[in-house]
């Protein structure tokens, strides 16, 4: 196949033309960009970044393989969310700021429970009556804290420069050796979903989830976000991956002894669970009971993917674009193969296979299948296939008609089509068919050659062979060869049709008159040319493609072709046009002819029973010769067959051919004239 598609393409590349072939080009580099471009990563740069046209479909893909073959888990036992949720704040009568007492008195209680760690997803970006109960409890800590910070830079949408002002204020004043800032910045792609790792931003201090545990692994991470789906219960509920509890009851000291077990020893995340604030939509949303998830709870889920050390491996940049190559070079190929359906089809199903699979495959054994472009691959696959296609649909389709036009040459029309849609009627082999075969001849061409000019000659001769070759076409024949004047054509090959032996016979009738309408149209100057002889007769014969690889011809070889050319030759000897014999005349199903009798042509043994094509002869003189004929071949009234023959030439005193075969039966009795 390889060795097929190489020239194929060499051709394609050679005859599409300069126009085509630029934009099958310009359409490949399309599919080869489309294929291989992060579509998270924006086209230019600053205000003017636009996302790629598939980014919407990308986004929606990557999101369902995210969602399905999301890890399965039991709720998460190394950290808790602490959080302040609609009934805190109806509680404690603050919406916002949060009640910062409250929180004081939480993080005293969870510094007494042995938190490993706690960070906090709020903002001191503005004064509260409490901020001083919560700088002494903040410098009182003995776990660490880690304070939610916001730069301007980069959160203008949840920030001012006087609120700026304030948190670096508030920072300064709560920091110790075990309170520090740490950046609470979450990143979201253009459709609101957050699904990446936040890229750390000049000045800021290190990610949440980095700075609650450090790991070296995650310093330059940027890949996607582990999302987990809780692990379903026996009982087909369902609990959350991460376990909450309100701040009201960690603030409780009565309830602290209760709940120390669900702190002790873990991580614990402090924010907010409001209905209307910090949502963000993630590749899971639908998925569970919410649409969206906290911002405390995006954190924690880093903060798990930190804990298990889920670096996401990222498919390279390189092995992308190969991947890219190899998907537009598939679908070009494909296209250049121009499969039959057999194979066509498990073609297509491999490949779609292949692009729609391996995608699913990358992401379900832990590779960050973000960026990649699964539609893409299925998108360029169609723009090299079609690009591809087109082209050498239209070079292939300028080829065929080129064909058609020089098979039209030699074969009818509609065989030369069906040749076309199936080439191996032609192939490199023989085969023994039974068809007719007629010979031509131009009486005196050769001699007429030497009498005039050489052009005149090519002229000449071309007119003629193609007077005589619509004639073969006309009645569905195909012309084997020219022999200077002469010209070879058989029916029943390479196609055979229920209707060659009739057509065959009007053909060598026809191919008379049209060399006699040639005689009669010569140019000024041209001395008289002889009449055509044709012969006709039906055979077996090998026909098939033959002289090898590199130079064939198809042919027909065999006795049927020897008899039908000393049926042309006996003409001259018996003052006849068209010779056939009584096979082919028999199969024709025409009543025109009349009997010649009985001949021995040159170089076989077998006599030939020769008949004439005579529609102008009176039928029942055509009868009535018939008889004679029969009647002297049986040697029977031998002498009254010849006086009713005499009497029928007296008729036709014109009728040389009739005259013809007195002469022969009175020289012979019983028999064949033999040609010689």
């Amino acid at each position: 196949m390889t060795r097929g598609l190489v020239p194929r393409a060499m051709r394609v590349v050679r005859d599409a033309g300069r126009g085509r072939l630029a934009a099958a080009v310009l359409v490949l580099a399309l599919a080869l960009f489309v294929a291989g471009w992060d579509w998270g990563r924006p086209l230019g740069a600053g205000t003017h970044a636009r996302e790629i046209p598939t980014a919407d479909a990308e986004r929606g893909l990557y999101d369902w393989r995210a969602a399905t073959f999301a890890p399965r888990v039991a709720q998460d036992k190394r950290l808790v969310m602490i959080v302040y949720d609609d009934q805190t704040l109806i509680a404690t009568r603050k919406r916002s700021p949060l009640d910062r007492g409250l929180l004081a008195r939480a993080l005293r209680n969870l510094d007494a429970m042995g938190a490993h760690s706690i960070g906090v997803d709020i903002l001191f970006d503005q004064p509260q009556d409490e901020d001083n109960a919560l700088l002494a409890a903040l410098r009182a800590m003995r776990t660490p804290v880690w304070l939610g910070y916001a730069n301007l830079g980069d959160n203008r949408e949840q920030i001012i420069f006087e609120q700026q002002q304030y948190l670096d204020r508030f920072i300064r004043a709560a920091r110790t050796g075990r309170v520090r800032p740490a950046s609470i910045r979450l990143e979201t792609d253009s459709d609101n979903v957050a699904r990446s790792w936040p890229t750390p931003q000049p000045g800021q201090p290190p990610l949440l989830a980095l700075a609650m545990r450090p790991a070296a692994a995650f310093a330059d991470y940027r890949g996607a976000i582990r999302y987990r789906l809780p692990q379903p219960q026996p009982d087909r509920s369902e609990e959350p991956v991460n376990p909450s509890l309100q701040i009201d009851l960690i603030a409780d000291p009565a309830m602290s002894a209760a709940l120390a077990p669900m702190v002790r020893g873990r991580d614990v995340l402090i924010g907010g669970d409001i209905v209307d604030i910090d949502q963000f939509e993630t590749p899971l949303s639908g998925r569970g009971a919410h649409s969206t998830m906290i911002g405390l709870e995006v954190h924690a889920t880093m903060l798990a993917q930190v804990l298990d050390g889920a670096r996401l491996r990222t498919v390279p940049v390189g092995v992308r674009w190969l991947a890219a190559a190899l998907v537009v070079l598939a679908a070009a190929a494909t296209s250049l193969a121009e499969l039959r359906w057999l194979w066509l089809g498990p073609a297509l199903v491999v490949q779609a296979g292949a692009i729609g699979g391996l995608p699913l495959v990358l992401q379900a054994n832990g590779w960050d299948t973000k960026g990649l472009p699964a539609a893409g691959w299925a998108i360029a696959w169609i723009f090299a296939f079609t690009a591809v296609g087109v082209a050498a649909r239209a070079v292939t389709s300028q080829q065929r008609r080129f064909a058609q036009s020089a098979l039209g040459k030699y074969l009818p029309r509609d065989i030369a089509t069906q040749i076309l849609q199936e080439p191996e009627k032609l192939a490199l082999h023989g085969e023994k068919r039974a068809i007719f075969t007629l010979f031509t001849d131009l009486e005196g061409f050769t001699k007429l050659s030497h009498a005039i000019a050489p052009e005149m000659v090519a002229q000449l001769l071309n007119r003629y062979l193609d007077m005589l070759s619509d004639v073969v076409l006309a009645h569905g024949g195909t012309i084997d060869k020219f022999v200077g004047d002469a010209v070879v054509a058989f029916w029943g090959a390479p196609i055979a049709r229920d209707d060659d032996a009739c057509n065959a016979a009007q053909a060598a009738y026809a191919m008379w008159q049209a060399g006699e309408a040639f005689r009669r149209d010569l140019p000024a100057g041209v001395p008289p040319i002889g009449r055509t002889r044709v012969g006709l007769h039906h055979g077996d014969a090998i026909v098939g493609n033959f002289g090898g690889e590199g130079r064939i011809q198809y042919t027909a070889l065999g006795d049927s072709m020897n008899t039908a050319s000393r049926l042309e030759s006996a003409n001259k000897k018996l003052d006849t046009n068209v010779l056939a014999s009584r096979e082919a005349m028999i199969l024709s199903g025409l009543d025109w002819w009349r009997a010649m009798g009985r001949v021995r042509l040159r170089g076989r043994q077998t006599p030939v029973d020769i008949f004439e094509p005579a529609p102008d002869f009176p039928a029942e003189e055509r009868a009535a010769l018939g008889h004679i004929v029969t009647a002297l071949d049986a040697g029977a009234c031998r002498d009254a067959a010849l006086a009713d023959l005499r009497a029928m030439i007296a008729r036709h005193p014109r009728d040389a051919a009739l005259a013809n075969l007195l002469n022969r039966y009175e020289h012979i009795e019983g028999g064949a004239y033999d040609l010689g």
